[in-house]
């Protein structure tokens, strides 16, 4: 055997096997329809500059989410077990490019469009549509939440989950006892968007300017809608939009009194924002201690 070919072999025989790639570690997770999705889903607001804190912390996301930074996070989040994101249609293109760099988050989507918007999100992958939140409310305010049923048809014929979001507990009492075809319910645990009248009558005066309001009453309300139906509730802001993200035993505390107050079958949406700590590695920890779910087989 010629010297070259045998330390070639010898080199060969010495070198480790390659260890196969480490699987995402498994979140627990819950039943979606036919899918299992992790009980921790990425909110989106933070990608699209909304911090419903300021505009200077809108800046400062819209300067550091750039698409490449967007993707960036989805890729961690997969890698830290969250399978599934939420956003809307304006970002179905980052759901596209993840997919196509091999990436398999779900994606659920939030709208109140028409059938074509329905119909582009079904093309592009979304597995969901819950009827936007902010235009529920409205709609419910003015006696008017017979509206949306139609469009929740739409999107079962277009053959997807169909979700109803919200902020308010009454909407979830409403459709529940209307008996509509819904799959799931998107929950914020805070009933953010109160008139100053509303705000005047609850505290006796109003803050100014009108703003933003998260008052420590409202999860518990919204909590017992949640348990109330047997339908998947997806609740959300239950950091009260950054407010308690300052100090690191309030967000650890949101997450506990969370999942010690919802459903085996329901899930939390979180936005999240790596410019300072590695959140989504630090949230999927949250939800492997206090997240009691029985782990499902991934789709």
């Amino acid at each position: 055997m010629r010297r070259r070919e045998f330390l070639r072999q010898g080199a060969a025989l010495a070198a480790p096997a390659a260890l196969p790639a480490e699987a995402p570690p498994k979140l627990p997770q819950i039943r979606l329809g036919p899918h299992s999705i992790s009980r921790l889903i990425c909110g989106a607001n933070t990608f699209n500059a909304g911090s419903h804190l300021s505009v200077f912390v809108n800046y400062e996301l819209k300067a550091w989410f750039t698409p490449e930074r967007v993707l960036a996070m989805l890729r961690r989040c997969q890698e830290v077990g969250i399978n599934c994101w939420q956003s809307v249609l304006a970002n179905l293109d980052w759901h596209r490019r993840h997919r196509a760099e091999g990436g398999s988050m779900h994606f659920l989507a939030l709208d109140a469009g028409d059938r074509a918007s329905i119909a582009e999100l079904a093309r592009g992958g979304a597995i969901g549509i819950a009827h936007h939140g902010e235009v529920t409310d409205r709609l419910f305010k003015r006696g008017e939440l017979d509206r949306i049923h139609d469009y929740l048809k739409m999107v079962r014929d277009a053959g997807l989950l169909v979700g109803v979001s919200t902020h308010m507990p009454d909407v979830v009492d409403a459709v529940e006892s209307k008996g509509w075809d819904v799959d799931y319910y998107m929950t914020c645990i805070y009933e953010r968007h109160r008139t100053a009248a509303e705000l005047e009558k609850l505290l006796g005066q109003a803050p100014i300017p009108v703003g933003e309001v998260y008052l420590p009453l409202d999860p518990p309300r919204m909590f017992r809608a949640m348990r109330a139906t047997r339908r998947p509730c997806l609740a959300f802001k239950i950091l009260a939009a950054g407010r308690l993200s300052e100090r690191p035993e309030w967000v650890e505390r949101a997450f506990r009194e969370t999942f010690a107050s919802i459903k085996p079958n329901d899930a939390v949406i979180v936005g999240m924002w790596d410019k300072y700590s590695d959140q989504p590695a630090q949230n999927a920890e949250f939800v492997r201690r206090y997240a009691s779910a029985t782990l499902l087989p991934t789709d």
